[in-house]
């Protein structure tokens, strides 16, 4: 695992859990903030995957 995949997949888990306390807690900006910070996080392991292949492929 490269740095990129686990700096995003600890940014999904943040997000996700502030988009789940903004659910429970009715509050939308913090539900939506989570969502984004989710989104970012999954875009960011996804490079990390991408790295890894590449670095295994060549």
């Amino acid at each position: 695992m490269n740095k990129d995949q686990i700096k995003g997949r600890a940014e999904e888990a943040t997000g996700k859990i502030k988009e789940i306390t903004g659910k429970i807690l009715d509050d939308d900006e913090l539900e939506q903030k989570g969502n984004v910070q989710k989104n970012v996080g999954k875009v960011r392991a996804g490079m990390g995957d991408l790295k890894e292949d590449i670095k295994k492929n060549h």
